[in-house]
Protein backbone atom coordinates (compact mmCIF):
# COMPACT_ATOMS: atom_id res chain seq x y z
CA UNK A 1 0.00 0.00 0.00
CA UNK A 2 1.51 3.08 -1.06
CA UNK A 3 1.50 5.94 1.63
CA UNK A 4 1.45 9.54 1.23
CA UNK A 5 4.75 9.94 2.40
CA UNK A 6 5.83 8.05 0.15
CA UNK A 7 3.71 9.77 -3.00
CA UNK A 8 6.45 12.96 -1.80
CA UNK A 9 9.28 11.37 -3.32
CA UNK A 10 7.59 10.62 -6.81
CA UNK A 11 9.43 12.54 -9.12
CA UNK A 12 9.78 10.54 -12.45
CA UNK A 13 5.98 11.71 -12.94
CA UNK A 14 3.31 14.13 -12.06
CA UNK A 15 0.97 13.14 -9.62
CA UNK A 16 -3.11 13.41 -10.08
CA UNK A 17 -4.94 14.44 -7.08
CA UNK A 18 -8.78 13.54 -7.55
CA UNK A 19 -11.23 16.16 -5.67
CA UNK A 20 -14.42 15.11 -3.73
CA UNK A 21 -16.41 17.99 -2.77
CA UNK A 22 -18.86 16.93 0.14
CA UNK A 23 -20.91 20.21 0.03
CA UNK A 24 -24.01 21.76 -1.19
CA UNK A 25 -22.26 25.12 -2.91
CA UNK A 26 -19.05 24.35 -4.04
CA UNK A 27 -18.51 26.18 -7.51
CA UNK A 28 -17.79 23.42 -9.71
CA UNK A 29 -20.43 20.40 -8.14
CA UNK A 30 -21.65 21.55 -5.39
CA UNK A 31 -24.44 19.11 -3.84
CA UNK A 32 -23.48 16.26 -6.59
CA UNK A 33 -21.95 14.17 -3.99
CA UNK A 34 -23.24 15.81 -0.76
CA UNK A 35 -25.10 12.49 0.05
CA UNK A 36 -22.48 10.31 2.15
CA UNK A 37 -23.80 7.17 -0.83
CA UNK A 38 -23.27 9.86 -3.47
CA UNK A 39 -19.83 10.64 -2.32
CA UNK A 40 -18.53 7.22 -1.50
CA UNK A 41 -19.63 6.15 -5.03
CA UNK A 42 -17.72 8.68 -6.48
CA UNK A 43 -14.57 9.03 -4.10
CA UNK A 44 -14.41 4.99 -5.50
CA UNK A 45 -14.83 6.28 -9.07
CA UNK A 46 -11.89 8.37 -8.52
CA UNK A 47 -9.60 6.17 -6.86
CA UNK A 48 -10.51 2.84 -9.79
CA UNK A 49 -9.88 6.32 -12.34
CA UNK A 50 -6.02 6.32 -11.21
CA UNK A 51 -5.84 9.34 -8.79
CA UNK A 52 -3.36 8.47 -6.65
CA UNK A 53 -4.76 10.88 -3.84
CA UNK A 54 -7.82 11.53 -3.18
CA UNK A 55 -8.69 15.13 -1.81
CA UNK A 56 -12.07 15.38 0.81
CA UNK A 57 -13.28 18.83 1.62
CA UNK A 58 -16.63 19.97 2.93
CA UNK A 59 -16.17 23.41 2.93
CA UNK A 60 -16.44 25.30 -0.22
CA UNK A 61 -14.37 28.20 -1.19
CA UNK A 62 -15.79 29.61 -4.38
CA UNK A 63 -15.75 33.67 -4.28
CA UNK A 64 -18.27 34.94 -1.63
CA UNK A 65 -19.45 31.20 -0.05
CA UNK A 66 -20.01 31.16 3.93
CA UNK A 67 -18.24 28.56 6.13
CA UNK A 68 -19.73 25.80 7.76
CA UNK A 69 -19.64 25.02 11.49
CA UNK A 70 -17.13 23.08 12.38
CA UNK A 71 -19.71 20.00 13.25
CA UNK A 72 -20.98 20.36 9.80
CA UNK A 73 -17.91 20.08 8.16
CA UNK A 74 -16.58 17.50 10.53
CA UNK A 75 -20.24 15.53 9.28
CA UNK A 76 -19.61 15.51 5.81
CA UNK A 77 -16.42 14.60 5.79
CA UNK A 78 -15.04 11.73 8.33
CA UNK A 79 -17.78 9.16 6.67
CA UNK A 80 -15.87 9.69 3.67
CA UNK A 81 -12.68 9.98 4.40
CA UNK A 82 -12.55 6.57 6.76
CA UNK A 83 -14.28 4.88 4.11
CA UNK A 84 -11.82 5.83 1.72
CA UNK A 85 -8.69 5.11 3.75
CA UNK A 86 -9.96 1.74 5.18
CA UNK A 87 -9.96 0.81 1.04
CA UNK A 88 -6.32 1.82 1.14
CA UNK A 89 -6.55 5.09 -0.54
CA UNK A 90 -3.88 8.04 0.44
CA UNK A 91 -6.57 10.82 1.52
CA UNK A 92 -5.97 14.27 1.45
CA UNK A 93 -8.09 16.47 3.87
CA UNK A 94 -9.21 19.87 2.29
CA UNK A 95 -10.06 21.96 5.50
CA UNK A 96 -8.66 25.28 6.87
CA UNK A 97 -9.49 24.10 10.42
CA UNK A 98 -6.85 22.20 12.44
CA UNK A 99 -10.07 20.61 14.80
CA UNK A 100 -11.33 19.18 11.60
CA UNK A 101 -7.71 17.73 10.49
CA UNK A 102 -6.92 16.31 13.15
CA UNK A 103 -10.38 14.15 12.92
CA UNK A 104 -9.79 13.55 9.65
CA UNK A 105 -6.35 12.36 10.34
CA UNK A 106 -7.55 10.04 13.05
CA UNK A 107 -9.93 8.42 10.17
CA UNK A 108 -6.93 7.80 8.03
CA UNK A 109 -6.10 11.02 6.29
CA UNK A 110 -2.77 10.95 5.08
CA UNK A 111 -1.74 14.63 4.10
CA UNK A 112 -3.70 18.20 4.91
CA UNK A 113 -4.06 20.22 2.14
CA UNK A 114 -5.61 23.84 3.43
CA UNK A 115 -5.89 26.56 1.07
CA UNK A 116 -4.70 29.12 3.42
CA UNK A 117 -1.55 27.96 4.10
CA UNK A 118 -2.14 27.56 7.93
CA UNK A 119 -2.70 31.52 8.01
CA UNK A 120 -6.55 30.86 8.83
CA UNK A 121 -6.26 28.61 11.89
CA UNK A 122 -3.47 29.47 14.63
CA UNK A 123 -3.57 26.12 15.12
CA UNK A 124 -2.95 24.22 12.15
CA UNK A 125 0.72 24.17 11.91
CA UNK A 126 1.58 23.58 15.31
CA UNK A 127 -1.22 20.32 14.36
CA UNK A 128 0.55 19.48 11.38
CA UNK A 129 4.35 20.06 12.35
CA UNK A 130 3.00 17.28 15.42
CA UNK A 131 1.79 15.05 12.86
CA UNK A 132 4.80 14.91 11.08
CA UNK A 133 2.69 14.78 8.05
CA UNK A 134 2.73 16.30 4.26
CA UNK A 135 0.92 19.56 4.66
CA UNK A 136 0.27 21.79 0.97
CA UNK A 137 0.32 24.98 1.99
CA UNK A 138 -1.26 27.77 -0.59
CA UNK A 139 -0.90 31.51 -1.54
CA UNK A 140 -3.44 33.11 0.23
CA UNK A 141 -4.83 36.44 1.01
CA UNK A 142 -7.91 36.13 3.06
CA UNK A 143 -11.31 34.04 3.00
CA UNK A 144 -13.23 33.69 0.09
CA UNK A 145 -15.63 36.59 0.96
CA UNK A 146 -12.60 38.94 0.74
CA UNK A 147 -10.50 37.29 -0.98
CA UNK A 148 -10.98 38.99 -5.02
CA UNK A 149 -10.57 42.53 -3.13
CA UNK A 150 -7.12 41.73 -2.43
CA UNK A 151 -6.19 40.81 -6.26
CA UNK A 152 -4.16 43.92 -6.61
CA UNK A 153 -0.56 43.05 -7.61
CA UNK A 154 2.59 44.84 -9.30
CA UNK A 155 4.16 41.66 -10.53
CA UNK A 156 2.15 38.95 -9.83
CA UNK A 157 4.26 35.92 -10.34
CA UNK A 158 7.36 37.71 -8.77
CA UNK A 159 4.86 38.46 -5.75
CA UNK A 160 3.08 35.07 -5.89
CA UNK A 161 6.65 33.31 -5.55
CA UNK A 162 7.81 35.96 -2.24
CA UNK A 163 4.50 35.33 -0.26
CA UNK A 164 4.68 31.75 -1.03
CA UNK A 165 8.67 31.83 0.27
CA UNK A 166 7.54 33.83 3.38
CA UNK A 167 5.12 31.71 4.57
CA UNK A 168 7.37 28.54 3.94
CA UNK A 169 9.84 29.89 6.30
CA UNK A 170 7.33 30.98 8.54
CA UNK A 171 5.75 27.11 8.72
CA UNK A 172 9.09 25.56 8.47
CA UNK A 173 10.19 27.80 11.75
CA UNK A 174 6.89 26.46 13.46
CA UNK A 175 8.58 22.99 13.10
CA UNK A 176 6.71 21.65 9.82
CA UNK A 177 9.48 19.38 8.42
CA UNK A 178 10.47 21.07 5.08
CA UNK A 179 10.62 17.96 3.63
CA UNK A 180 6.94 17.34 3.92
CA UNK A 181 6.08 20.33 2.89
CA UNK A 182 4.03 21.03 -0.57
CA UNK A 183 2.88 24.52 -2.05
CA UNK A 184 0.27 25.91 -4.34
CA UNK A 185 0.04 28.76 -6.44
CA UNK A 186 -3.61 29.61 -5.54
CA UNK A 187 -4.82 30.26 -9.18
CA UNK A 188 -8.25 32.07 -8.63
CA UNK A 189 -7.66 32.82 -4.94
CA UNK A 190 -7.20 36.34 -4.68
CA UNK A 191 -6.08 36.30 -8.73
CA UNK A 192 -7.68 37.41 -11.70
CA UNK A 193 -8.06 35.65 -15.13
CA UNK A 194 -4.76 37.78 -16.35
CA UNK A 195 -3.10 37.10 -13.30
CA UNK A 196 -3.74 32.98 -13.45
CA UNK A 197 -2.45 33.28 -16.82
CA UNK A 198 0.20 34.69 -16.16
CA UNK A 199 0.89 31.94 -13.59
CA UNK A 200 0.33 28.96 -15.94
CA UNK A 201 3.29 30.58 -18.36
CA UNK A 202 5.22 30.78 -15.75
CA UNK A 203 5.11 27.43 -13.77
CA UNK A 204 8.67 26.52 -14.21
CA UNK A 205 9.35 28.91 -12.13
CA UNK A 206 7.73 27.08 -8.98
CA UNK A 207 10.34 24.89 -9.11
CA UNK A 208 12.37 28.28 -7.76
CA UNK A 209 10.64 27.32 -4.04
CA UNK A 210 12.71 24.13 -3.49
CA UNK A 211 9.91 22.20 -2.61
CA UNK A 212 7.06 19.77 -4.70
CA UNK A 213 4.60 21.55 -6.14
CA UNK A 214 0.39 21.18 -6.74
CA UNK A 215 -1.67 22.84 -9.11
CA UNK A 216 -5.45 23.62 -9.05
CA UNK A 217 -6.70 24.95 -12.49
CA UNK A 218 -9.38 22.55 -12.71
CA UNK A 219 -12.67 24.15 -13.86
CA UNK A 220 -11.79 27.33 -12.73
CA UNK A 221 -13.86 30.54 -14.12
CA UNK A 222 -10.72 31.88 -16.31
CA UNK A 223 -10.62 28.70 -17.89
CA UNK A 224 -14.45 28.99 -18.94
CA UNK A 225 -14.05 31.99 -20.58
CA UNK A 226 -11.80 30.88 -23.21
CA UNK A 227 -13.31 31.71 -26.29
CA UNK A 228 -16.20 33.68 -25.34
CA UNK A 229 -16.56 37.35 -25.71
CA UNK A 230 -16.71 39.67 -22.76
CA UNK A 231 -20.52 40.06 -22.69
CA UNK A 232 -20.77 36.21 -22.80
CA UNK A 233 -21.31 33.80 -19.75
CA UNK A 234 -18.07 31.50 -19.18
CA UNK A 235 -18.67 27.90 -19.91
CA UNK A 236 -20.26 25.92 -17.06
CA UNK A 237 -17.70 24.24 -14.89
CA UNK A 238 -18.33 20.63 -15.90
CA UNK A 239 -17.43 21.95 -19.66
CA UNK A 240 -14.08 22.88 -18.36
CA UNK A 241 -12.46 19.64 -18.61
CA UNK A 242 -10.56 20.03 -21.63
CA UNK A 243 -9.21 23.16 -20.37
CA UNK A 244 -8.14 21.91 -17.37
CA UNK A 245 -6.45 18.61 -18.74
CA UNK A 246 -4.11 21.43 -21.21
CA UNK A 247 -3.17 22.73 -18.02
CA UNK A 248 -2.54 19.48 -16.52
CA UNK A 249 -0.14 18.48 -19.29
CA UNK A 250 1.46 22.42 -18.68
CA UNK A 251 2.44 21.16 -15.06
CA UNK A 252 3.72 17.80 -16.20
CA UNK A 253 5.69 19.70 -18.87
CA UNK A 254 7.16 22.16 -16.21
CA UNK A 255 7.64 19.08 -13.62
CA UNK A 256 4.95 19.90 -11.36
CA UNK A 257 4.73 16.89 -8.41
CA UNK A 258 1.06 16.55 -8.41
CA UNK A 259 -2.43 18.52 -10.17
CA UNK A 260 -5.66 18.29 -8.30
CA UNK A 261 -8.49 18.04 -10.83
CA UNK A 262 -12.23 17.03 -10.84
CA UNK A 263 -12.16 14.73 -14.14
CA UNK A 264 -9.41 11.57 -13.13
CA UNK A 265 -10.04 9.47 -15.98
CA UNK A 266 -8.91 12.17 -18.67
CA UNK A 267 -5.66 13.93 -16.80
CA UNK A 268 -4.60 9.96 -16.29
CA UNK A 269 -4.53 9.57 -19.71
CA UNK A 270 -3.29 12.84 -20.53
CA UNK A 271 -0.49 12.80 -18.12
CA UNK A 272 0.30 9.20 -19.33
CA UNK A 273 1.24 10.56 -22.89
CA UNK A 274 3.24 12.90 -21.05
CA UNK A 275 5.27 10.56 -19.85
CA UNK A 276 5.67 8.26 -22.52
CA UNK A 277 7.36 11.35 -25.07
CA UNK A 278 9.40 11.61 -21.83
CA UNK A 279 10.86 8.54 -21.44
CA UNK A 280 11.57 7.92 -25.31
CA UNK A 281 13.28 11.31 -25.46
CA UNK A 282 16.73 11.26 -27.09
CA UNK A 283 19.53 11.19 -24.63
CA UNK A 284 21.37 14.48 -24.55
CA UNK A 285 24.63 12.31 -23.80
CA UNK A 286 26.84 14.28 -26.06
CA UNK A 287 29.63 11.10 -25.37
CA UNK A 288 26.97 8.22 -26.56
CA UNK A 289 26.28 5.03 -24.89
CA UNK A 290 28.73 3.25 -22.82
CA UNK A 291 29.97 0.03 -24.31
CA UNK A 292 26.90 -2.57 -24.27
CA UNK A 293 24.58 0.16 -24.63
CA UNK A 294 24.31 1.20 -20.58
CA UNK A 295 24.25 4.86 -19.62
Amino acid sequence: MTTAGELLGVTDRTLVMGVVNVTPDSFSDGGEWFEPDAALAHGLEVLDAGADVVDVGGESTRPGAERPTVAEELRRVLPLVTALADRGAVVSIDTMRAEVAAAAVEAGAGIVNDVSGGLADPDMVPFVAGSGLPFVAMHWRGHSTEMQSRAVYADVVGEVLYELSVRRDEIVRAGVDAERLVLDPGLGFAKTAEHNWQLLAALPELHGLGHPVVLGASRKTFLGRLGRSADEAPRPPADRDLETVATSVMAAMAGLWCVRVHDVPSTVRALAVVQAAAEHAPDDDPDGPDEGGVR
